[in-house]
């Protein structure tokens, strides 16, 4: 196996095990090559990597490591194509990191051994017409945000599925969001979690003027239609945390991508033990 190794380099909590991760490949003579930043992160706190830094680090790889939280494993994501990717975890809650940066060096010996898998996860495809949407990648993983911006005022927001009126929401925004982002900010304005593999997408409206606009899970394969009919002021576009700001009645289409996300399991680590702990289930007693 051929490693790559990313990460953000803003994590102080990265350096320690990254650097005994180097160590321990090098003593294993397990081939890898490292992100620039980390290299250079390394290099300070004099750690040897030799000729390991490139910023082709996924090239070749049979597998890229990404030393960082939820946002780190996402900007990977959209950096190296289809490469599998093991999230290792310097962030806080990280519900797509698999292991704890203590951990690393087991899970690779489980890699090396045959004994872990591949989780493929569906992406969104966003196209927007009316706006220059500038360096926001055209697809999402997690989700696609539309918000207000720069201003106390809701938006009005006109959604269609499938050419079908669906709803015009009064909100401060609307989160549509992959099963992968379903435990992201779709979770935090009350959506559902969606588990890995439903192939579903859920629609959440932030802050709804009318109570009753709840979360509604669609169908993968319609396309969902987003018009901001809110002109006087601009609103917020995102994918996957990479924002830029539209004018009003710009149409943003989604619809299931063609691109799949791949994320490495570990024996003995399932989604609902995931959930179970990132959530903190069944720890707070029979009330």
């Amino acid at each position: 196996m051929t490693y790559g190794i990313t990460g953000n380099p803003t994590k102080d909590r990265l350096w320690e095990p990254l650097a005994a991760l180097v160590d321990w490949l090098d003593e294993q003579a397990l081939p890898f090559r490292l992100d620039p930043a980390l290299a250079d992160g390394l290099r300070q706190r004099g750690t040897d990597v030799g000729d390991r830094a490139t910023a082709a680090y996924a090239e070749g790889a049979d597998l890229v490591l990404s030393f960082g939280g939820d946002g780190t494993l996402l900007r990977t994501a959209h950096a190296i194509g289809d490469v599998p990717i093991l999230g290792v975890n310097v962030g806080r809650l990280g519900f797509l990191t698999k292991v704890e940066a203590s951990e690393v060096q087991g899970a690779l010996q489980a890699v090396e051994a045959g004994e872990t898998g591949i989780e493929p996860r569906m992406t969104l495809d966003v196209a927007v017409e009316g706006g220059d949407t500038g360096a926001v990648p055209g697809w999402a993983l997690n989700d696609v945000v539309v918000d207000k911006s720069g201003t106390t005022s809701m938006i009005q927001v006109e959604a269609t599925v499938g050419g079908e009126f669906l709803n015009t929401y009064w909100a401060d925004g609307l989160v549509v969001a992959t099963p992968t982002g379903s435990t992201a900010y779709a979770l935090s304005v009350g959506g559902p979690i969606l588990t890995p593999g439903t192939d579903t997408i859920v629609v959440a409206p932030i802050a709804p003027h009318t109570l009753t606009a709840r979360p509604i899970v669609l169908p993968c394969d319609a396309e969902l239609v987003l018009r901001v009919e809110t002109r006087d002021h601009p609103f917020a576009f995102a994918c996957d945390g990479v924002s830029t700001v539209l004018d009003g009645g710009a149409v943003v289409r989604i619809r299931r991508g063609t691109h799949v996300v791949r994320l490495v399991t570990l024996p003995g680590r399932g989604y609902f033990g995931t959930i179970r702990d990132k959530l903190s289930w069944g720890q707070g007693g029979v009330f």
